[in-house]
């Protein structure tokens, strides 16, 4: 049985920058319509307390080959948060979270570190701002 330092610290980070609330979507995949067009699909949501943090320096340097432009954020969050898994043919989870005041869509575009032992485990996660209106 491991120790989950993120749990330890959780509290002191919150009196700094308090979690937010948010909506996790976890991909299933895509469906095809009719005229074969290929859309995502999502799992419901399931509410979730969220860390967002500006993305730091060194995780900027990491993601560097992806070329991502646009408005990224860290999340750090309870759970197994991911990103594109090919061999499960999934997309990309989605969070939904309050950015300016309204409520946006973020896709999970990079999994940073995930600790998902048989208890409930954590993951820190790139998300960018998307676009798309809520699934």
């Amino acid at each position: 049985m491991g120790l989950n330092l993120h749990a330890a610290v959780r509290g002191a980070i919150q009196s700094v920058n308090p979690d937010v609330a948010a909506t996790w979507l976890v991909s299933t995949g895509s469906t095809v319509d009719g005229s074969y067009k290929q859309a995502p699909a999502y799992a419901a949501g399931v509410p979730i307390r969220a860390q967002v943090q500006p993305v730091a320096g060194d995780d900027l340097k990491q993601i560097d080959y992806l070329n991502m432009q646009g408005v990224l954020r860290t999340v750090y969050a309870f759970g197994d948060v991911e990103g594109i898994v090919r061999p499960d043919l999934k997309g990309g989870d989605l969070l939904q979270f309050v950015f300016g005041g309204v409520v946006r869509v973020w896709k999970v575009v990079h999994v940073l570190e995930t600790w998902t032992p048989d208890t409930v485990g954590w993951c820190s996660v790139i998300v960018a701002l998307q676009e798309d209106p809520v699934p």
